[in-house]
């Protein structure tokens, strides 16, 4: 496999967690502003305070009480996901894609009653799915349309882009896709496809699973490398704007696309993976040394976005 020996993988650049953690987590990211993006109710306060698209916001459920009204604050929606707040990984999600007559059923089929529904927000509440085990609230958003360009690219599930954003420059970005080992979630540790992504123009790489180099979906068969996102320089801009939102260093973005809206943003990550890497078969390193290595005031988004379409398009393999 190309992570053989931890010499080999310092001499291609790749980023360890330890070096992640200690160089550029914890001395570009102050803990005073980690709420910002370990509590997604307030990222997505601060995303519209900054003029960024993130999904329709149909409900918060704070108390156990409140449980009981979710009938009626989903009763208008044809399919909605409820999440919780401090959740991570993916933890907690629920994405209804049909409701008919008072039932519910998820992208795979399968139904969920509303007393399942029920359980499952007492679940969030209570903080079986929030970082430290922490009482959480459950947020209820709009369902995200489904941009026709991932037709076939997605098993079950909305693909997402992440992007790592460094001091405002996006470095490194990459697909997930969904399949039917991830359950239809974007997660990589549960089975997802991860599609590295030239920074220059958004266009496919190089693709893993379970950290594994394929060429196709496994489950639709699609040719992974020829996904070309849209809207890219919007993804790239909308990441970037993320630096002032969150005023931290290192940051991950999750975003998506709608074919109504256009890119949302989903989430912040302060503490983002370093998966990225075998996505893309290259290592973070090289491109943070450069960032670090720019002096002076830091330059509008887009003098930043420019800067990185023009020094991370090369692709070498591990």
């Amino acid at each position: 496999m190309m992570f053989a020996h931890p010499t080999a993988l310092r001499q291609k650049g790749v980023l360890s967690m330890n070096k992640r953690n200690i160089d550029y987590i914890a001395r570009y990211n102050a803990r005073k502003y980690y709420q910002r993006v370990d509590d997604k109710l307030t990222t997505k306060q601060l995303a519209l305070e900054h003029n960024i698209a993130v999904p329709e916001l149909i409900g918060i459920i704070a108390e156990q009480h409140q449980i009981a009204d979710i009938p009626v604050i989903i009763s208008q929606q044809s399919g909605f996901v409820i999440k919780p707040a401090k959740g991570s990984g993916g933890k907690g999600i629920l994405v209804i894609t049909n409701v008919d007559q008072g039932r519910y059923f998820k992208a795979s089929g399968d139904e969920i009653t509303g007393n399942e529904i029920a359980r499952h927000v007492s679940n969030i509440l209570s903080g079986l799915f929030s970082l430290g085990g922490k009482p959480d609230v459950a947020i209820i958003e709009g369902l995200i349309l489904f941009d026709p360009v991932f037709d076939g690219y997605s098993h079950e599930g909305v693909p997402d882009i992440r992007l790592i954003v460094f001091k405002g420059y996006p470095i490194m970005g990459m697909l997930r896709l969904s399949t039917h080992a991830s359950d239809g979630k974007a997660n990589l540790h549960q089975g997802a496809v991860g599609v590295g992504l030239n920074i220059t123009n958004g266009k496919g790489l190089h693709a893993v699973q379970f950290d594994k180099p394929i060429e196709h979906h496994p489950d639709t068969g699609k040719n992974l490398i020829d996904i070309q996102v849209p809207d890219w320089d919007q993804l790239l801009h909308t990441a970037s704007m993320a630096y002032e939102m969150a005023n931290m260093g290192y940051l991950g973005t999750d975003m998506v696309l709608d074919r109504e809206k256009g890119p949302l943003l989903l989430e912040l990550n302060a503490r983002p993976g370093l998966a990225i890497q075998i996505a893309n078969a290259q290592g973070l390193l090289p491109r943070l040394r450069l960032i670090e290595q720019l002096k002076g005031p830091t330059p509008p988004v887009a003098q930043r976005v420019d800067y990185a379409k023009k020094h991370f398009s090369n692709y070498a393999d591990f």
